[in-house]
């Protein structure tokens, strides 16, 4: 692989067996379209310690929301909390309707 050096623009080349490309550090969430809370740079801003969004029943993983990592496998661990608080939050609101129907 040839690489460039962004400092000095040197090029060098290194044999390789794979490579992991970094896309960025502007989160993919204009797509959204302001439906969700995000801080000044566009991260999806969450409960402290969770997946929750300010929108109830949407949850947030990766780098949506990492403003530290942003790299695939915390989006893959923080993929995994998401899935757990959403059953969470599905079971909490099959027990409230089921509450809703026996007090009826």
């Amino acid at each position: 692989m040839k690489l460039r050096d962004t400092l000095t623009g040197a090029i060098t080349e290194e044999p390789i067996d794979g490579v992991f490309i970094a896309i960025g550090h502007q989160p993919n969430t204009d797509f959204l379209g302001g439906q969700l809370e995000t801080d000044a740079k566009g991260y999806l801003k969450v409960k402290p310690g969770t997946s929750y969004t300010n929108v109830e029943g949407v949850f947030a993983a990766g780098d949506v929301h990492d403003t530290v990592y942003r790299q695939a496998v915390t989006a893959a661990g923080s993929g995994c909390v998401a899935a757990i608080d959403a059953e969470r939050w599905l079971e909490a609101k099959a027990h409230e309707e089921h509450a809703a129907g026996a007090a009826h």
